[in-house]
């Protein structure tokens, strides 16, 4: 590949030069990469051209698609951007979709919702679907049908050797294993294909309570999450509502906290299961309701606008409604920054393994407990310093990290998988991808002692 192989892509976009900025922002506005050349893609091809410059030049790779999960401001390298890869096929006889690299969430959605399908996609709409699927996938109905990898089958993806092949558990079982879990450490998947839920409508929304109410609230729900059934998955949100326009005027500057449900189920079932959280007190809002799977974005609700943000999660064996109102205390109104608690019970599907193995670790946790704060105020010190104290107060129950929601802390991977899965996805680092190209990520070094990819 020559030194002008990328002059023949029509989007190729260098620092300080007309729509470079406008190609790099994405969602998180914190962490925005300052690449030495990025290429838009349009397709397959254009990676394959992008993958063999950045190889032939030494140039670390990324990948970005809306910049939700950007891990670092790295400087340098070669980013390839596939937004203009936007391409949903629906086969409703298979019930599967096969979505393109830029695909939001939105666009399945919408694309599957005729056919009385939804996708296994999370709470924000405007997420990139193959990211998310690439670390895991924990979904809005994830308690039934499991990690939305696991109904992956099959993925194009272009290797550091700037091949573009196409991998299914037959072809490929290991690459297969490890696309799945790995993000974007084995290459650039420029498509996929994976199924869809036969789900048409659920019974979900939110029930938002003042924090007067919130030991009431924690002691309830983690009393009520042993009690409801496989196809109820739901989540708690504790937060101050920042005082911004974008916020209704009476949520402005107030403590919550909202329990969010969906419910594969009728509308009569759905509403004897919230009953006990009804009877918890007076709610500041109450969106329960039956619904179009095509309106469940409203059950959580979350920004669409970008913005600057720091996170991070911790799978747990295990929590106590003790230990979580002491963390709530810490992340409250009298916390230095604006702070977003979320719990999610996970179990059910979620703890079973796949029919087909994949790289999805920690399926054995009973709980994911994220914590959030806009960089906007205090500096990146002062955030990091509040969470260390919240996640170690967790570390007696905490057995991992979870890939999809670590947001703006690449340099710190550990947790991120068991030690057996660690090991094998670095010895196939080492043979598909041995000079670590693809690294502009949350990295999986090659082993120094796995076999090398013979070409």
């Amino acid at each position: 590949m020559s030194e002008n192989s990328l002059t023949a892509l029509p989007y190729v976009f260098r620092p300080g030069g007309p729509g470079y900025d406008d190609e790099v922002a994405g969602f998180q506005l914190g962490f925005s990469p300052r690449p030495e050349v990025v290429v838009g893609a349009t397709g397959a091809d254009d990676v394959r051209v992008a993958v063999a410059h950045a190889a032939a030049h030494g140039l670390p790779v990324g990948v970005q698609a809306t910049g939700h999960g950007v891990p670092a401001a790295a400087e340098g390298g070669l980013l390839i951007t596939t937004k203009r890869m936007d391409g949903v096929r629906i086969d409703p006889g298979a019930r599967t979709a096969r979505i393109e690299a830029g695909v939001r969430w939105r666009q399945v959605v919408e694309a599957a919702g005729p056919h009385g399908l939804a996708p296994l996609n999370g709470s924000a709409p405007g997420v990139g679907a193959v990211s998310y699927l690439l670390g895991g996938g924990i979904g809005l109905l994830a308690r039934e049908f499991g990690y939305a990898a696991d109904h992956v089958r099959a993925l194009d993806v272009v290797t550091a050797d700037a091949k573009l092949r196409h991998v299914t558990p037959a072809s490929d079982p290991d690459l297969f294993w490890a696309l799945l879990g790995g993000g974007h450490n084995f290459g650039v998947v420029t498509a996929l294909e994976v199924g869809l839920a036969p789900v048409a409508r659920l019974y979900g929304g939110a029930l938002l309570f003042d924090g007067g109410l919130r030991d009431q609230v924690v002691r309830t729900y983690l009393d009520w999450v042993d009690t409801v059934p496989d196809t109820l998955t739901s989540s708690l949100a504790v937060m101050v509502f920042p005082d911004l326009e974008q916020v209704p005027a009476f949520l402005r500057g107030r403590y919550t906290l909202s329990i969010r449900v969906a419910f594969n189920g009728d509308e009569a079932a759905g509403e004897r299961l919230v009953a006990p959280l009804r009877a918890i007190g007076p709610v500041i809002t109450d969106s329960l309701r039956e619904m179009p799977y095509t309106e469940s974005a409203t059950i959580h609700s979350d920004p669409e606008f970008p913005h600057a943000y720091w996170g991070d999660g911790a799978m747990l064996s295990g929590l106590d409604a003790p230990t979580l109102t002491d963390l709530l205390e810490l992340t409250g109104p009298g916390a230095p920054t604006m702070c977003i608690v979320q719990l999610n019970p996970l179990g059910g599907a979620l703890a079973k393994e796949p029919a087909v193995p994949n790289a999805v670790p920690h399926r054995g946790a009973a709980f994911l407990i994220r914590g959030l704060s806009p960089l906007a105020g205090p500096d990146l010190g002062t955030v990091r310093e509040l969470y260390g104290r919240f996640f170690g107060r967790l570390a007696p129950v905490t057995v991992g990290r979870s890939l999809n929601f670590v947001f703006g802390d690449g340099a710190r991977t550990e947790g991120l998988y068991d030690e057996e899965t660690a090991a094998r996805l670095a010895g196939l680092k080492a043979h598909y991808d041995p000079a670590n190209l693809f690294r502009r990520n949350y990295n999986i070094r090659p082993a120094e002692d796995a076999p090398r990819q013979q070409e």
